[in-house]
């Protein structure tokens, strides 16, 4: 599989390690055994890049796909993708007759059979359908006294020719939570809708309902398939467990070049707001990313790592920068003279200016990790990687084939 290298000149970059998802999902392919694995790769894989991931997964041993809009789906077929995709937030725009003409599973909560039916007939071809019931998180899925009618209703047009019930889905609502009773309670209700299902003359293909935290700690949750998003990218689900202590690495790295550093004295307020002055003469370092690429604005502390040093975000984050407050030894390390011009105070201490800044990666080394930003900003780890904004170029490096053994760290160390 050609992929691009991390590219030195970009000012920002997003650099992911397909090695990094390939040795994750061999990891929890192996957990998750003999189950089948489907790679959610909605939200561009989680920020990741869609068809890159995808096709890494598909060549680490995913057998499905996962997205949550049909938009998403089509853009795995148009890139060639052929193994199954099940999408499964639909509203009444959703394009189904796209999708049954290009074989995509489509989940069904109830509303959506008639318009997957007429798509079917339009195209004289059967649409494969996963009904979801809701069995405690309170989204997308029928509900339990709705259950029987719908398998019912399903079932008139599969005899009809018109759609195959392959699949009956449900998701959790705690799994990141493992001692909380509400997942058993949902399984029981799971296990009742797949049985009322089978009564009815369905004959399942999967029935899944297993997340990533589900995946890597209730076995009893696997059923015929697990649904693993966050995993692949190499985050933890769990608040007080790591990524290493699953087995897990990191696959996003978020770096961009150091942009300003300049000698401020003691009293300088710093950004929108001045609710950051410094205590005594400094030198603050600009890092130009914003939340226009998707940084919280809230996250003030969130650490960015400059020639092995981590330090933390200060002042408010603004649309397009940020600053950290390199400290008092870059003045007398570097001196005025450094630069200085016009008497701007517009110091450049050497290694500073250009220097990569990287706000997460791995943890190589001591490195930032996104659950730090996470923290800083009141969020999840999810969010984090998730939004960061297609203003900041993907570039990526290793693969499916460079990964290492099953469950161990990628061959190349890492993501660069």
């Amino acid at each position: 599989m050609p992929v691009s290298a991390p590219v030195p000149g970009l000012e920002r970059q997003a650099i992911i390690d397909l090695s990094a998802i390939a040795n994750n999902i061999r990891h929890l392919r192996e957990l998750a055994a003999p189950a089948q694995f489907m790679a959610v790769v909605k939200a561009d894989a989680y920020g990741h890049g869609a068809v890159p991931v995808a096709r890494t997964a598909v060549a680490a041993g995913a057998q499905w796909l996962g997205t949550a809009h049909i938009t998403e789906a089509l853009e795995l077929r148009a890139a060639g993708l052929e193994v199954p995709v099940l999408c499964w937030v639909h509203t009444p725009l959703s394009d189904f007759t796209a999708a049954v003409a290009n074989n995509i599973d489509l989940g069904c909560s109830g509303w959506e059979l008639e318009h997957i039916v007429a798509a079917a007939r339009s195209l004289e071809r059967p649409a494969r359908v996963h009904l979801k019931i809701d069995t405690g998180l309170g989204r997308n899925g029928c509900s339990r006294d709705g259950w029987p009618a719908l398998v019912e209703a399903a079932m008139v047009h599969q005899r009809a020719g018109l759609i195959r019930v392959v699949g009956v889905f449900s998701h959790l609502a705690v799994a990141d939570e493992p001692a909380r009773p509400e997942t058993d309670e949902q399984l029981d209700r799971f296990r009742e809708a797949v049985a009322i299902a089978e009564a009815a003359g369905a004959e399942l293909e999967v029935r899944h309902i297993a997340n990533t935290p589900a995946t890597l700690s209730r076995p009893d949750t696997h059923f015929d398939m697990v649904r693993v998003g966050l995993g692949l990218y190499g985050l933890s689900p769990f608040a007080d467990r790591t990524s290493a202590q699953l087995g897990l690495v990191p696959a996003m790295t978020l770096q961009t070049r150091i942009a300003l550093c300049k000698d401020v004295p003691a009293g300088q307020g710093v950004s929108y707001g001045l609710n950051y002055v410094t205590d005594e003469p400094t030198t603050l370092g600009l890092v130009p990313l914003g939340y226009a690429d998707g940084i919280p604005r809230v996250a003030t502390g969130g650490p960015v790592r400059v020639n092995g040093i981590t330090y933390p975000v200060v002042g408010r984050i603004a649309m397009d920068q940020m600053v950290i407050d390199l400290g008092p030894h870059f003045r007398l390390s570097a001196g005025a003279a450094a630069g200085t011009a016009g008497g701007t105070g517009a110091a450049e201490p050497a290694g500073i200016l250009g220097a990569t800044a990287e706000l997460f990666g791995n943890g190589n080394d001591g490195g930032p990790l996104v659950e730090q930003w996470a923290d800083a900003a009141g969020t999840v780890n999810y969010e984090v990687v998730t939004r960061i904004s297609q203003r900041v170029p993907r570039s990526y490096t290793g693969g499916a084939e460079a990964a290492g053994p099953s469950g161990g760290a990628p061959a190349d160390g890492g993501a660069a």
